[in-house]
């Protein structure tokens, strides 16, 4: 296939994304593009959820896990999504320091996270943030990228079959780490971010104070210090910058506040 065909055919699948594909996110109103349905992304968020639960051992602590189900509750009622069969679990599993939530409702909270929570307020923190990142349809939009990078990454390996193997290996090479560096994991952090936001008008919504989420994020960076992993690597943005941004954006957030 000659590279004008190939250029041919990827603007054609572009002008197919952006026609078919461009949706906007609740709270922040970035566009972005899904080529995976809510009803795709639930059914696997539900894929998933089976197998985590089959997979762990619940939390035996009653009063844990009702806290756990009662902020869940809470957060998820004020989150408009009413097609969401919510679900909340506490996994007993000290040694992993995290929390999820799967497209659909689903949300799991390990048991090592608890300490850093501290409190409901910070449990209200971790919860907004990851119903955050499922309301946003993260999960979908990172699955919609990687189906663009690899229909690009095919196209590119047809590009170049003529070329000799090292140079092939050198530009398909080149081509994955810019697409890493340079796409999928600056959208990663800007996901973070976006959770981290839509996160804490959801915990004041449910009538948990949002300045605590702060707070959280001060923990947060304490106990991740002696991380040596540069931020442009990582799909995380560094803990400094999160709590700067909520600082700057807590005045917007407080209008969300009913104190």
């Amino acid at each position: 296939m000659g590279a004008g065909k190939i250029v041919n055919i990827f603007l054609l699948f572009l002008t197919f994304i952006l026609v078919v594909g461009c949706a906007t996110v609740q709270y922040t109103k970035r566009k972005t593009i899904l080529l995976i349905t809510q009803e795709q992304e639930t059914s696997l968020g539900n894929e998933a959820f089976k197998q985590v639960t089959s997979e762990s051992k619940l939390s035996s602590d009653i009063n844990q896990t009702a806290i756990i189900k009662k902020v869940g509750s809470k957060i998820s009622a004020v989150a408009d999504k009413p097609d969401f069969q919510w679900d909340f679990i506490l996994i007993e599993d000290t040694g992993t320091v995290n929390a999820f939530c799967l497209p659909g409702g689903k949300v799991a909270f390990y048991t090592g996270i608890l300490p850093l929570c501290q409190d409901e307020n910070g449990i209200a923190v971790v919860m907004g943030h990851e119903i955050a990142h499922a309301i946003a349809r993260h999960g979908a939009e990172r699955m919609s990228q990687g189906m663009v990078t690899d229909m690009v990454g095919n196209l590119l390996t047809e590009a170049v079959a003529a070329k000799t193997p090292e140079a092939q290996k050198a530009i398909l090479n080149g081509y994955g780490m810019a697409t890493s560096i340079g796409i999928l994991l600056p959208f990663s952090r800007k996901h973070e971010y976006e959770a981290d936001y839509i996160g804490t008008i959801l915990m004041a919504k449910a009538g948990y104070d949002p300045r605590t989420a702060v707070e959280f994020w001060k923990r947060m960076l304490q106990h991740s210090q002696g991380s040596s992993m540069p931020e442009f690597l990582s799909t995380h943005p560094n803990d400094l910058k999160r709590i700067a941004e909520l600082e700057r954006r807590m005045p917007e957030i407080l209008k969300h506040y009913a104190n």
